[in-house]
């Protein structure tokens, strides 16, 4: 089956940048629909940011204008790249694609924004 891992969290200071990676595996097929979401403790999942087919790009109201969803698709990668951090972005962060009708999430990684 397919397999995500995303990269790239870390503890930053408010303000700061960080940009995730996420890489797909074990599959054939190319990547066309890529998504982001974030879960913050004792909140829901939601999502952050997504790129579908033809460039289509959609983002949460709270990151628009400081985030940012890119692929590459020779590499099977998709980036989430995040500018101007504040706090309330700490969360885990995950990544989705769908293949052959099926969603794959991957393991998550921690951004953790101090003030």
């Amino acid at each position: 089956q397919v397999q995500l891992v995303e990269s790239g969290g870390g503890l930053v200071q408010a303000g700061g940048s960080l940009r995730l990676s996420c890489t797909a595996s074990k599959t054939i097929y190319s990547i066309d629909h890529w998504g982001w979401y974030r879960q913050a403790p004792g909140t829901e999942r939601e999502l952050v940011a997504g790129l579908y087919a033809g460039g289509t790009t959609k983002y949460a109201e709270s990151v628009k204008g400081r985030f940012t969803v890119s692929r590459d698709n020779a590499k099977k990668m998709s980036f989430l790249q995040m500018n101007d951090l504040k706090v309330e972005d700490t969360a885990v962060y995950y990544c989705s694609a769908p293949v052959r009708g099926r969603s794959y999430w991957g393991q998550g990684t921690q951004v953790t924004v101090s003030s």
